[in-house]
């Protein structure tokens, strides 16, 4: 079996996608010694990995124009001799390319949206995304074998906009190995709330700022939020300049995002992990802090409802309003609370989010696309 895998970038700055796709590339390689994988995408200044360890995976950098249009990228797809082609990501043209040769090739292919079909991406840029719906988004979609989605909430939302595809239901996985199984040392003063993602207005830090200027300064007293991660010099700025009109510089910090160890080394040490985001089709940083041990308030703008029904976190409506309230109950809990939770978070992610796990749904996934043979459970196909 040879798959072909597409993704725009897979730079250090593109966010959760670039690590969930090489991450799955890796986890596959490793379960099935037979398997063949290419990556193909654009040229980038940082990118997340150079090549892959495995002789089986191959990882092309391809130059690219106009609009990254990449004449090197149609070649290596039609000269690849791939049973099955695989393409991550919406509105850019590297996986229209993909879809359009897998047509011209006569070969299946399966689309990844990650999550730019949910509703509040939707509205976000929408002359631009309606554009490419009308020119080639909508068709590449509606020709694929199958969609994938990474969680149920995705699945229904796919189906409202009138996809009638087969839809399978993986989630993104994490590498637990690299996740130290020993719990952390928590006893850090002051307690820590961690935000580590991509710096957005999506992700809404606007309504963390807000909430957290709200709460009681007697109950916050030992506890400080950091925010980290990239993102538009002038957003950033704009929060900087928020943070210390509303006078919580002592209080609330922004600092660069780091990587690799370093990164789990703050995940670590946070005492709790908050991401309060509009829109999340899954939300890697999520599973990450609690494999880290650390308990998470999200919003049902994300597909985390595992958070209320495993008491690892708070998942919460979002809103102001909702996110303080749950910020003083976190912080007014008790360290052997927060710490059951913690260790409550582990196991979800050892039990249901492992990268072996979700690497051997893709493999059944990719047979079952080849074949149409021993359909799994998690593909919803509509009886029409």
């Amino acid at each position: 079996m040879k798959i072909n895998h597409i993704v725009s970038s897979i730079d250090i700055s593109s966010g959760g996608p670039a690590r969930s796709v090489t991450h799955l590339i890796e986890t596959i390689l490793d379960v099935d010694k037979d398997i063949k994988i290419s990556l193909n995408t654009l040229a980038s200044n940082n990118p997340i990995i150079k090549s892959f360890d495995s002789a089986n995976g191959d990882l092309y950098f391809n130059k690219f124009g106009f609009l990254e249009y990449s004449k090197s990228l149609n070649n290596n797809l039609l000269e690849s001799n791939s049973d099955l082609f695989h393409g991550h990501g919406l509105w850019e043209l590297p996986v229209h390319q993909m879809a359009k040769s897998a047509r011209k090739l006569k070969k299946p292919y399966i689309i990844t949206p990650r999550g730019m079909l949910e509703p509040w991406s939707l509205l976000q840029g929408q002359l631009k995304k309606q554009l490419a719906l009308k020119l080639f988004q909508f068709n590449d979609l509606k020709k694929a074998t199958c969609i994938h989605a990474t969680a149920p909430m995705e699945v229904e939302n796919i189906r409202k906009l009138g996809f009638k595809n087969p839809i399978a239901m993986i989630p993104n996985g994490v590498h637990i190995d690299e996740f130290p199984a020993s719990f952390p040392d928590k006893q850090n003063r002051p307690k820590k709330i961690l935000f580590l993602s991509r710096i957005h207005v999506k992700k809404g830090i606007e309504n963390l700022i807000e909430a957290w200027k709200l709460i009681d300064i007697a109950l916050k007293k030992d506890w400080i939020i950091e925010i980290v991660g990239n993102g538009d010099e002038n957003y950033i700025q704009s929060l900087k300049d928020r943070i210390i009109l509303e006078n919580l510089t002592e209080q609330v910090q922004i600092k660069k995002p780091i990587f690799g160890n370093d990164k789990i080394k703050l995940f670590r040490e946070a005492s709790l992990f908050v991401l309060p985001t509009f829109s999340e089709n899954f939300g890697i940083v999520i599973a990450e802090a609690l494999a880290s041990y650390t308990p998470v308030i999200t919003t049902k703008g994300t597909p985390w409802e595992d958070l209320n029904t495993s008491k690892c976190g708070w998942w919460i409506d979002i809103g102001v309003k909702p996110l303080k309230k749950t910020l003083e109950q976190a912080i007014g809990s008790s360290d052997k609370t927060l710490i059951e939770m913690g260790v409550n978070g582990r196991k979800l992610v050892e039990d249901k989010y492992s990268m072996v796990s979700v690497g051997r749904q893709m493999l059944e996934l990719y047979n079952w696309v080849l074949t149409k043979e021993n359909k799994p459970s998690f593909i919803d196909i509509l009886q029409l």
